[in-house]
């Protein structure tokens, strides 16, 4: 017999529209930062273990968004912290996907987690290149994992060209937590890249509030109860064994 909190979830999941749920709290700055370090701290869950949930998470998002049947050849923008983590991560679990994914890793760090989420990449037949290209109208979509969270402006010079092709480019862009050169707290500069798909991670943050794009995804299951009661974050249900929802 199902337990009835079980049966209220999957009426809930499956008669409300989850974009009903407006109660999901935006996290600033300072909050993010404090939950990431509980989920370390407290929690003890690793860096590599939330690195692979929230990238599997992106990649089901995307696959959910954008199929690689219609957007097959991928470009992964990847930065040199968590955030490019994920986007690796991501690149993989896209491969598996059945996409042709790419990526473009400028800036790489000696750590050996990084190292072996590249090497992961590689020895699955996803390209990890240090050089970009001037056009990127030869793919059919942008993953945008530069910068995250703890983001402060201005953009870094070794990044300009990056973000300059991403605000020319009409490929639409799927940016992963943060859309990269956003204010965390404030609204997006008037040149600022606009992506179609945005997915939060852990709780959105609170410049998602100025997301215009078409979807707007939740992702990262992972976040102890305990936890999402102490911060308020009154996070949405997620359907099933669903890794990812729409807000």
């Amino acid at each position: 017999m199902l337990h009835v909190s079980t049966v209220f979830r999957r009426l809930i999941s499956n008669v409300l529209p989850i974009q009903s749920f407006k109660m999901v709290k935006y996290l600033k700055q300072d909050e993010a930062i404090e939950i990431d370090q509980e989920l370390f701290n407290v929690y003890k869950f690793s860096v590599d273990q939330l690195m692979e949930l929230a990238g599997l998470s992106c990649a089901t998002a995307i696959q959910k968004c954008f199929p690689p049947i219609s957007h097959h050849k991928v470009l992964v923008l990847c930065g040199p912290g968590n955030n490019g983590g994920d986007g690796l991560v991501c690149a993989r679990h896209m491969k598996l996907f059945g996409y042709s994914s790419e990526v473009y890793y400028p800036v790489r760090t000696d750590k050996l987690l990084y190292s072996n989420l590249v090497h992961q990449c590689e020895t699955s037949g996803v390209l990890v290149s240090d050089s970009l290209t001037d056009d990127m109208s030869s793919y059919d979509l942008i993953v945008d994992a530069l910068f995250g969270f703890s983001f402060k402006p201005p953009v870094r010079e070794k990044f300009l060209p990056v973000m300059n092709a991403l605000k020319k480019t009409d490929k639409p862009i799927c940016s992963i937590d943060v859309p990269s050169g956003w204010s965390i707290e404030g609204a997006p500069d008037k040149d600022a890249i606009n992506p179609e798909l945005l997915i939060s991670l852990t709780a959105p943050k609170e410049c998602a509030k100025n997301f215009k794009g078409k979807y707007h995804y939740l992702g990262g299951r992972f976040v102890p109860k305990k936890l999402e009661e102490k911060y308020k974050l009154e996070l949405p249900i997620y359907p099933d064994a669903e890794c990812c929802v729409k807000l």
